[in-house]
């Protein structure tokens, strides 16, 4: 006899953020400002429950040879002006052509479910007219996958006395993958667009006690992401940026597509607000706040389609 568990579906976790690191996505954004750019993330979902899905990332990136003070995100406020306003992005200029490196480290837990991944980026940017970049990147590294079954109730799934599932759900099971994610990036004054995919290389994972009979499978899918968004100025210190991610997972639920509506208006550079709806899955409320030209600090809450669902939150 043969006893075998499949996974399969999402295996990347919600990033309700992304709107303000969309590195963690798309490694083409990998040097897009003229500065190194360091963010640190935790995400808690299903607050309250033991073994909800927790999820922590640190990411930095910066470019190569880049210099250009106009082209930064951030920039030293000049009294009675605002670096950021109406004017500024009027004479916005495309970016020179040049090089980005970054690196991401991404946690995220379910239950007895523990996926480590860090991986290295790199991006070229190149200017396709005075206002209109376009970057594309890739980036690799490993991923370490574990179920740890010394202290979750594998209920369910057979009786830990009987033979057949003894072995299964007892230990300690890990595995190292190889991984790869590739992205362009269109941006430009008051627009941008980009498509990326994760995990890029199918791959099947065999946990395999001493029985070779007894076999935990799952499968490595890749996850593709579009996104788009443009910016609305409103007077000279306001402006309104919409914007849209759909998210691809072959096999999944729902056709495989969930898209994700986001609005975000920001005030100069010092504070902004925004909501967020995740297709049939949770509505979000986010608040940022620019601590003097080098911290932000930023603020996102879920609430989930479902009420019966126990609430969200991450930062």
């Amino acid at each position: 006899m043969c006893v075998s568990f499949y996974a399969y579906g999402q295996q990347r976790p919600h990033y309700t953020q992304y709107v303000i690191n969309p590195f963690i996505i798309n490694p083409a954004i990998a040097g897009i400002d003229n500065y190194g750019d360091l963010k640190v993330s935790a995400r808690d979902q299903w607050v309250g429950l033991k073994g909800a899905p927790r999820t922590s990332y640190l990411t930095i990136h910066a470019p190569l040879g880049k210099s250009d003070y106009r082209l930064s995100s951030t920039s030293f406020a000049v009294p009675g002006n605002n670096p950021r306003g109406k004017s500024y992005w009027e004479n916005y200029t495309a970016a020179a052509p040049h090089h980005g490196v970054g690196l991401s480290v991404i946690n995220d837990r379910t239950g007895s479910f523990n996926f480590l991944s860090a991986s290295a980026s790199y991006a070229y940017h190149l200017g396709l007219n005075p206002t209109t970049n376009i970057s594309a990147g890739l980036s690799a590294g490993v991923t370490s996958i574990r179920i740890d079954r010394t202290n979750h109730d594998f209920t369910g799934f057979g009786d830990p006395s009987d033979p057949a599932f003894g072995s299964v759900l007892t230990g300690e099971l890990r595995k190292i993958r190889p991984q790869m994610a590739a992205g362009i990036w269109l941006y430009a004054r008051n627009y941008f667009v980009g498509l990326s995919a994760q995990q890029i290389i199918p791959q099947t994972l065999s946990f395999v006690n001493n029985d070779p009979t007894i076999l935990t499978k799952s499968k490595l899918i890749p996850h593709l992401f579009l996104t788009a968004g443009y910016r609305f100025m409103i007077g000279e210190d306001f402006n309104a940026i919409p914007s849209i991610m759909i998210k691809y997972i072959n096999g999944s639920s729902r056709n495989g597509y969930q898209p994700e509506f986001n609005a975000k208006l920001q005030y100069r550079d010092v504070l902004w607000i925004g909501g967020s709806y995740r297709y049939r899955d949770s509505y979000a409320g986010m608040l940022g706040l620019n601590m003097g030209n080098r911290i932000t600090v930023s603020y996102s809450y879920d609430l989930p389609v479902n009420s019966d669902i126990i609430r969200n939150s991450g930062a």
